[in-house]
């Protein structure tokens, strides 16, 4: 295949790919990142060796070439630390290349953070892996650079080090001089704005791994907390906005006649069911068969998921519901507003919504089975006396998170909390709602908080516990 043709290969070219370079034949065996007719990047075998390709196609090839090749040399040059640039060329006209040394064993800060996001704010764990990140733009910024499109994938992790990868978005000031604060504090605030805010509190103590290393500026630390907000809040909007069109992260379909969306990780796995759900639900038993939902566990293909129909009960029942968003598609957008913050809930894997002509009908959720019993399962035993402390202190920690996004869950019952692996988990999003400011938000807590607290008798010490600890309406 030559580069020219790689441009109309689609998302999806057929592997392994094979392409003649002037330095040797280059065997693209997996992609990694994939823009269509414009980037793929991925592990292949060149000279004998493993290497990292990138491939530029398209009509802005030869221009992101050309920032690529200025980011590695502006890397090279502060000695910073990076995968070392083994060969790269353009062909006039079709695209140009890029290969990179193989890092193996090398997950991406990304990786690592979602492994130990769950842990306490600023665990040992996290302490390194973000330490080690800090370090590194320490240095970056010690040399006058820093990462224009900075992100928890573009930093790499090896030994203990983070690695600086995606050079097309190194910006240099000075080269050799110190960066600006105000530089400085804008690019930590993209930072941090990517990790949630149960770890603002522990930023004064993050930045020590980062003035270890560059001390050059005294950072304004409610300055940077105030950006950090700012751009999270941004991040979020352009998130939910991806949940709902083609990108990397989702695969969306929309006609006269449905919409279906997807992780893109899932696409494959979930085509099958996402074509029927009605059949894979027949005969199923449920955990809920009423009028306005049927939920059910199901294995399918070796995953162990929660697939949810919102039923149409009647024409009455239509009449409210065509015109606007279903409760899956709320439900979808929801799930990725509170695994965004850091809320812990079942990843959504995909929506469908049944349309005829653009009114909308039956419309159905995937999630993964999440083991665990719920809240009034947990708390049985300790209706007259308090429950475990981690337990305890894990639910106050849920309702103070959702209380700082100003988030209503609707039907905040002991049933919607599920325990699992040390955190609760909020399930049945369908009235969540986020809400814009202090004010609207204090009737929605009140009534949360209220039908919590419902979940036990008025005068059992556990509802008297939870009355005196959760944060009055």
């Amino acid at each position: 295949m030559t580069l020219e043709q790689l441009t109309k290969a689609g998302r999806a070219p057929t592997l392994p790919l094979r392409m003649e370079l002037p330095s040797g034949e280059l065997e693209l065996l997996s992609l990694l990142r994939v823009l269509p007719g414009q980037r793929y990047v991925g592990e292949a075998r060149w000279q004998g060796r493993r290497v990292l390709a990138k491939l530029l196609v398209g009509e802005r090839a030869s221009r992101q070439f050309a920032r690529e090749r200025e980011g590695c040399r502006l890397l090279a040059a502060a000695a910073a630390p990076t995968p070392a640039l083994l060969d790269s060329g353009e062909a006039s006209g079709q695209g140009a290349w890029l290969l990179f040394d193989f890092i193996e064993a090398a997950p991406s800060v990304e990786h690592l953070w979602q492994r130990i996001a769950g842990e306490p704010p600023l665990s040992p764990a996290q302490n390194d892996l973000l330490g080690a990140a800090l370090a590194t733009l320490a240095r970056l910024h010690a040399q006058g650079l820093w990462q224009a499109d900075l992100h928890l994938d573009n930093l790499l992790v090896k030994d203990g080090a983070a690695l600086v990868i995606d050079a097309a978005d190194i910006q240099a000031e000075t080269v050799g001089q110190p960066l600006s604060q105000a530089r400085v504090q804008e690019n930590l605030a993209v930072f941090f704005a990517q990790l949630p805010a149960t770890l603002d509190a522990q930023l004064e103590e993050l930045l020590i791994h980062y003035l270890l290393v560059n001390a050059e500026h005294a950072l304004r630390l409610e300055a940077l907390l105030a950006r950090t907000t700012e751009i999270r809040r941004w991040r979020l909007a352009d998130y939910l906005k991806k949940s709902g069109r083609e990108c990397t992260l989702f695969a969306v379909t929309r006609s006269a006649f449905g919409l279906i969306a997807v992780r893109r990780t899932w696409l494959n796995r979930l085509e099958g069911l996402l074509a029927d759900p009605d059949a894979a639900l027949a005969g199923l038993p449920t955990f809920k068969d009423g009028g306005a939902a049927t939920v059910a566990r199901l294995q399918w293909q070796g995953q162990d998921l929660v697939l949810k129909r919102y039923n149409i009960k009647g024409f009455g029942h239509w009449l409210t519901r065509f015109w606007r968003p279903s409760r899956a598609w709320h439900s979808w957008r929801e799930g990725h507003r509170l695994r965004f913050l850091g809320i812990p809930t079942p990843e959504p894997l995909a929506v469908r919504e049944r349309r005829f002509l653009g009114l909308r009908g039956r419309a159905y959720l995937v999630t993964p089975f999440v083991d665990g019993p719920n809240l009034l399962e947990r708390f049985a035993p300790y209706v007259d006396a308090a429950p475990p402390a981690a337990e305890l202190e894990a639910l106050l920690a849920l309702v103070e998170a959702l209380r700082r996004e100003r988030l209503g869950h609707g039907d905040f019952k002991g049933t919607n909390l599920i325990w699992h692996e040390g955190r609760w988990l909020v399930i049945d999003l369908d009235a969540f709602q986020a809400h814009a400011s202090d004010r609207a938000y204090a009737a929605a807590y009140a009534r949360d908080r209220a039908r919590l607290l419902r979940n036990w008798p008025a005068d059992s010490a556990l509802h008297r516990l939870l009355d005196e600890r959760l944060p009055p309406a």
